[in-house]
């Protein structure tokens, strides 16, 4: 496909129908290939997205904006963010401050009042989750202690967290310290998931001073030259004076450069609840939000910051070691309001896709000289990137079509589309016209298929052939001309 067209094709990608998932994975492949051309639904945040979703198209329709017509839209709104479990005070008044910004005069002169409405609350998103970034504390070696109930992902989170600024903040020599003396299974979890990792690990089963324990094994780390100690807490099922006494105490001999609460997002309010007991008890630089693939309504999230003050800096959002990430309010904000995060999602591609092969897919698209072989290569690369569903749904201009769109192209499919090219000879994937009855049925038997899904899989590559030759003569970017002027507000990504 035409490489310039690549960010316009994946609006219209959703819709394409008999085209199916070749469709859609050749759009990915524009992703991989092409991320200069892009510009900036987490499952956490599904029912709130839906529920959001209306409610701004309700506002894009919008001619003008007074206090009378915006007001069903922003009640919507609100009782969107209620029902996700955010803090009553949190929701009123981030609705307050949408209607001020709404009937502000600039916006009331915009040329696209609507539109503009929409961009405001993406903005005032941004800022309920925590406008801006912050880097992580430069000091060398770094010191990280970590503290949260028990059960938050704590111990996991410090292997993680780890890895994580192994990989963007250039750490060497990570070393990571149990200081859980009253949970063994807790020393051994760390222990090995150091060890699957190649980190450096301590702990002290026998010692009876906790805090002494960490005081003396963070030297003798930094000591064996170690540029990063992270210091896994204890934790309980609840907080206690003797929790916070402990954690004290660690500090004090610790002295961390950055504090991170590991928090739930499944406990929802609960969980600011145990933020701001333990910000007022130990000072937290900063919150891991863990469990983020789990829950469906993402209170916590959006009720974490303008409640406790602190900032959430990283989340988790899996049980892998690689299901880990920094916390960007822009782009979770442009998630939860079902406009995607191509951002993250060119990201995610850098770091697992081999580019030179991403290019030579990309340019076979754009000659319109794309096989079988070809797009068993593309579906490879995919691969790599994690489920499909996931992927689809970080991709914007979506809307209610993501849950669709990710079905077709989900796992199962893709595992029986791999099996049905595996079954092919070279020949056949290279010349799909060469595929007569007989050797399909040989294909369906050899790919543990039917003869219809072998059917389906060559009529939708098929057709994305066809689409590839129209938009090779400018008639696909003829077609979605009619996109260009119903798009975003300033500021988002246009089709």
């Amino acid at each position: 496909m035409p490489i310039d067209s690549c960010h316009r094709y994946l609006y219209y990608s959703p819709v394409l129908g008999p085209s199916g998932p070749p469709v859609l994975f050749s759009t990915l492949s524009c992703l991989v290939s092409r991320p200069s051309l892009l510009s900036p639904s987490h499952p956490v945040f599904a029912n709130l997205t839906d529920k959001l979703t209306k409610a701004l198209r309700d506002l894009r329709g919008l001619s003008k904006l007074s206090e009378e017509n915006i007001a069903p839209a922003l009640t919507e709104v609100r009782s969107a963010l209620m029902s996700a479990d955010v803090n009553f005070k949190v929701a009123k008044d981030f609705t307050e401050r949408v209607k001020v910004a709404c009937l502000g005069q600039a916006v009331i002169e915009s040329v696209n009042p609507g539109q503009m409405a929409v961009k405001i609350v993406s903005d005032e998103l941004t800022k309920l989750l925590g406008e801006g970034e912050r880097a992580i504390d430069p000091r060398r070696p770094l010191r990280v202690l970590l503290v949260g109930l028990q059960g938050s992902g704590k111990t996991t989170s410090a292997a993680k967290l780890a890895k994580h600024l192994v990989k963007k903040e250039g750490i060497r020599k990570p070393s990571l310290v149990a200081a859980d003396l009253r949970r063994p299974a807790a020393i051994d979890q760390l222990e090995t998931l150091a060890k699957n990792e190649g980190f450096d690990f301590r702990s002290d089963r026998a010692a009876t001073d906790v805090a002494a324990m960490v005081g003396r094994l963070v030297k003798e780390a930094e000591a064996a030259a170690a540029d990063l100690v992270i210091v896994d807490t204890a934790g309980r099922l609840q907080i206690d004076g003797d929790l916070m006494e402990e954690v004290r105490r660690v500090r004090d001999a610790f002295q961390p450069h950055e504090v991170f609460l590991v928090a739930d997002a499944a406990l929802g309010q609960q969980a600011v609840d145990v933020a701001a007991k333990f910000h007022e008890s130990t000072p937290l630089t900063g919150i891991i939000l863990t469990k983020l693939d789990g829950d469906a309504r993402g209170g916590a999230a959006l009720s974490m910051k303008t409640v406790t003050g602190v900032p959430i800096r990283y989340m988790g959002t899996g049980e892998k070691s690689s299901d880990f990430d920094t916390f960007h309010p822009d782009r979770m904000a442009q998630r939860i309001l079902g406009m995607g995060d191509v951002v993250s999602l060119v990201e995610k591609a850098q770091e697992v896709v081999d580019h030179k092969e991403a290019e030579r897919l990309a340019e076979k698209m754009k000659k319109a000289d794309f096989d079988l072989e070809d797009f068993l290569a593309q579906m490879s690369q995919m691969k790599k990137m994690g489920p499909l569903g996931d992927i689809m749904k970080m991709m914007p201009g979506m809307g209610g079509m993501a849950k669709q769109a990710a079905e077709a192209a989900g796992d199962k499919n893709f595992k029986q589309m791999e099996a049905i090219i595996n079954s092919m000879t070279h020949q056949e994937r290279r010349k799909p016209d060469l595929i007569d009855g007989s050797r399909r049925r040989r294909i369906a038997a050899g790919s543990g298929t039917q003869v219809q899904d072998v059917n389906r899989l060559l009529k939708q590559f098929a057709d994305m052939q066809r689409m590839m030759k129209s938009m090779k003569g400018g008639k696909f970017r003829r077609m979605l001309g009619a996109l260009k002027g119903g798009g975003l507000p300033p500021g988002f990504p246009k089709p």
